[in-house]
């Protein structure tokens, strides 16, 4: 266990180490356990994070001002349309003010080509710790409590576990590729197999999936990519389907619906779950498009962990803030 995380960033979870995942881990765990039998927690009484949104949300919003306030801290909402940040405030001023103002500064900001640097920007002239809520690249909240939750259902011990992290159809807006980004880099990480599955059109940056292969040798997984969801849910015993816009082919969105509905039948639905291991989780980031990106029977289904998985948002969040903001 890694004792001393003050003042750390957390922007991917490439830039920690597996000890110091693990770490954050143990202390989601412990604090997952005291709010359960109801015991005071309070290890960051006073403390103010400062949680910049350049994009709106439900989970990553209430997650964050809840597991402040719970560790007995204040959470600021900062909603960047309606500030001088639309009107010229720089990264640099940012990282440099609200790094005076608060304790911690989280941020949300997925403009493709923007959010990770406007980030590491804002990083590079604070002096407190910087936490990514979600840019265009990486999710690493979301994995952690992702990464949380497997272990729960399937022990902690997850190599040789088969997880496919798949592409589903979606008629919404281009969503960020962080979170099948961040999915294969952690879970290399942790020995698991992963197969990833997606049309051509739908690939993910080169490096990255790089990393992510490094990853698999270094600790024992593997990272296949398929351009099959069946052969994707074959035996899995984790299935994380998801829409993710085509980025890197283009980024007219009158282009990107028409090549998605060339897919329109890459859906979770029970006939896909049925290929999967008998015991297979279902996991979704949430919100997911209902009845085209999955079915209700699968969303609400005995498989399905989806509400687990949205409350681990809440303890893992709680321990990277606790660990680096004291």
């Amino acid at each position: 266990m890694q004792t001393d995380l003050r003042g750390r960033d957390l922007i991917s979870t490439q830039d920690w180490t597996r000890e110091e995942i693990e770490t954050l881990l143990d202390v989601a765990r412990d604090l997952k356990r005291r709010r359960a039998l109801g015991e005071p927690h309070a290890l960051l009484r006073d403390k103010v994070l400062m949680l910049l949104f350049f994009f709106s949300s439900t989970r990553t919003r209430a997650s964050f001002e809840a597991g402040i306030a719970q560790l007995g801290g204040h959470g600021e909402f900062i909603e960047s349309s309606t500030t001088q940040i639309s009107h010229g405030d720089t990264a640099r001023e940012i990282g440099e003010i609200l790094g005076r103002y608060g304790d911690g500064i989280a941020i949300r900001q997925c403009d493709w080509g923007v959010g990770n640097q406007y980030i590491r920007d804002v990083a590079e002239a604070s002096r407190v710790p910087i936490l990514n809520m979600q840019c265009e690249l990486y999710h690493p909240f979301q994995i952690l409590a992702d990464l949380l939750t497997i272990q729960e259902k399937k022990g902690p011990d997850l190599r040789g576990r088969k997880i496919a992290v798949s592409w589903a159809y979606a008629s919404s807006y281009q969503k960020p590729i962080s979170v099948p980004q961040s999915l294969i880099l952690l879970m290399t990480r942790f020995g698991m197999d992963v197969t990833l599955a997606h049309p051509p059109e739908y690939s993910l940056v080169p490096e990255i999936v790089e990393q992510a292969h490094t990853n698999a040798n270094q600790h024992g997984g593997s990272l296949e990519i398929v351009h099959d969801m069946d052969a994707a849910f074959t035996n899995a015993d984790v299935v994380y389907p998801k829409s993710w816009g085509c980025m890197l082919t283009t980024s007219d969105h009158e282009e990107s619906r028409k090549i998605g509905e060339k897919y329109s039948d890459w859906i979770c639905d029970e006939r896909r779950m049925a290929l999967a291991a008998e015991d297979a989780i279902y996991m979704h980031c949430l919100p997911a498009d209902r009845g085209i990106e999955v079915t209700d029977a699968v969303l609400d289904g005995p498989q399905s962990v989806v509400y687990d998985e949205a409350e681990n948002r809440l303890h893992v969040q709680k321990a990277a803030m606790a660990l680096t903001m004291r």
